[in-house]
């Protein structure tokens, strides 16, 4: 049996955070830890749920009781991800997915305890005490608590709202010692440690990963084509996503590939095994890694390329993938894989089949040049702008950045435009599009878009991964949907535009919309 030092440095290696070090230690000197990790039942899982799934297997190891909630609820609450008539469908999904992902890896499941949220979520004492925590929770600290977690829109539901709270109080209800999620949950956790104290509840540990960059180059999301791998993606596919994989020579600081080496890969691998490089001979032939370190300093020094990283990858890939695939060819499985995850469609009366599905490639969105621009005569914060978009006639648009963008900045400025939004009256001047910016509030700070380089006016812009489908004539106001992916539009760490992390890029040369300096800012 493990002594204490080696049971924590199993708990917390790889893990970007822990807050209460000092109360972990305390009770596995005493006795083994009681864990808990929670998914959202939305999206398919993916490749990276082997991420969270590796810890899973070092808990185990450390002795710790680990539970599993399929958080079913969680779901719907979160802006209705997962629409309540295939509530049920896509738990049982879930439930079937992680256990063979668990058996793939060789963890034992008779050690692990599932746990459905509707189990005890929707019982008299945890809705009394949903009210309590409503009580005293303040509705800022509420979206706060959620912001990385839950979509944020300018006019929340409540049931975002509420989100954060059932997830601090699932900690008491599980009788755990410890919750375990990415570093993009604490905020929630910090909310947990704040206020379930003021329930007469006790402060529980958390124990956070990192969150691992995506095959793009951001986070990995099950509503990421591009980004996730699925567990029953064939050899031909998860090879066709590797090769678009983002895996740039020398750089180990935002490389998905990489990263799933590290967190995956080598905590997976027995004492005795080893991570092989394949080479042909005239490049060095195969090479052997005993340790993550090493292999990111021969990739830093380019001595590994990254085709080859990328081949090996995806060996390993497919070598985890298999015996999940085995298990889901079972016909029962199949038929649940077709009812939790029905194609979308607009054929009526079918209440299980997802209505039509709001994407990114629906958002007619063009590269534009500004031939003609002037002061708004009623408004002294708006410009009016006729721009060029490849149309027979430029389009008059009225854009609010006067206190942003000097005039003469704004003559023959290239610029990116959504021109499918419904036709708008601003101050008597109607308005063809928008002119899309980084914008934040505090302190107010906007800034025009770039649009790709060498891009041309009337280039259309697509987002990375959902390049088919054309786009609506006219955006559907009532259906909300540009309120809805507009949520999902920002800048990240790299200046680049994305939706939930995937580039948006010219449909032409595939170069990428960018910003000048705003970091992590939405796009509006």
């Amino acid at each position: 049996m493990a002594n204490w030092e080696e049971k924590k440095s199993l708990i917390t290696r790889n893990l970007q955070e822990v807050l209460g070090d000092e109360k972990l230690t305390e009770i596995i000197m005493q006795r083994d830890l009681k864990i808990y990790w929670g998914t959202a039942t939305t999206g398919r899982p993916h490749v990276a749920y082997f991420v969270p799934m590796s810890k899973i297997a070092d808990f185990l190891k450390a002795g710790c009781e680990v539970t599993i909630l399929f958080a079913d609820l969680h779901a719907y609450l979160d802006n209705m991800k997962a629409p309540w008539e295939l509530l049920a469908l896509r738990t049982q999904y879930y439930e079937a997915a992680i256990k063979a992902m668990l058996q793939s890896i060789g963890v034992p499941l008779d050690k692990l305890k599932f746990v459905r949220g509707t189990e005890y979520q929707l019982n008299k004492e945890y809705t009394l005490d949903v009210y309590r925590m409503s009580s005293v929770i303040t509705e800022h600290d509420a979206k706060k608590a959620g912001a990385e977690v839950v979509k944020q829109v300018d006019h929340p539901l409540l049931s975002g709202l509420l989100y954060p709270g059932l997830q601090a109080l699932d900690e008491e209800y599980l009788k755990v010692d410890a919750q375990f999620g990415g570093v993009d949950q604490r905020k929630i956790f910090t909310m947990a440690e704040k206020y379930l104290p003021q329930l007469g509840y006790a402060k529980r540990v958390h124990l956070m990963n990192p969150m691992v960059p995506g095959l793009t180059g951001g986070k990995m999301s099950a509503s990421e084509e591009d980004s996730k791998i699925d567990l029953l993606d064939n050899p031909a596919n998860v090879k066709k996503k590797l090769k678009k994989a983002f895996c740039e020579p020398g750089n180990i600081t935002d490389n998905g590939v990489l990263s799933f080496t590290k967190h995956v890969i080598f905590p997976l691998m027995k004492p005795e095994e080893s991570f092989k490089i394949t080479r042909a001979p005239e490049f060095g032939g195969d090479v052997n890694f005993n340790n993550f370190e090493d292999l990111e300093a021969a990739f830093a020094k380019q001595d590994i390329h990254p085709g080859d990283l990328k081949a090996s990858v995806e060996a390993a890939i497919n070598k985890l993938l298999a015996p999940i695939q085995e298990i889901f060819k079972e016909p029962k499985l199949q038929e649940l894989t077709k009812k939790a995850y029905p194609p979308p469609t607009k054929t009526k009366g079918n209440a299980a089949a997802a209505v039509d599905e709001i994407v990114p490639s629906k958002l007619d969105i063009r590269v534009g040049r500004i031939v003609e621009v002037s002061r708004h005569p009623d408004a002294d914060a708006l410009y009016v702008e006729r721009i060029d978009l490849g149309e027979a006639e430029p389009r008059t648009v009225v854009s609010g950045l006067v206190n942003f963008v000097p005039i003469e900045e704004m003559q023959n400025r290239d610029v990116v435009v959504l021109c499918n939004l419904k036709p708008a009256k601003m101050r008597g001047i109607e308005s063809k599009g928008m002119v899309l910016c980084a914008s934040v509030d505090e302190p107010k700070q906007v800034e025009p878009l770039l649009p790709p380089q060498d891009s041309k006016p009337g280039e259309r812009i697509l987002v990375e991964g959902y390049e088919s489908g054309e786009p609506d004539e006219v955006l559907n106001p009532k259906k909300k949907v540009w309120e809805k992916l507009q949520v999902d539009l920002k800048t990240n760490d790299n200046l680049f535009a994305v939706w939930q992390n995937n580039k948006l890029v010219s449909k032409v040369t595939g170069n990428a919309v960018t910003t000048k300096s705003m970091k992590n800012a939405p796009i509006k």
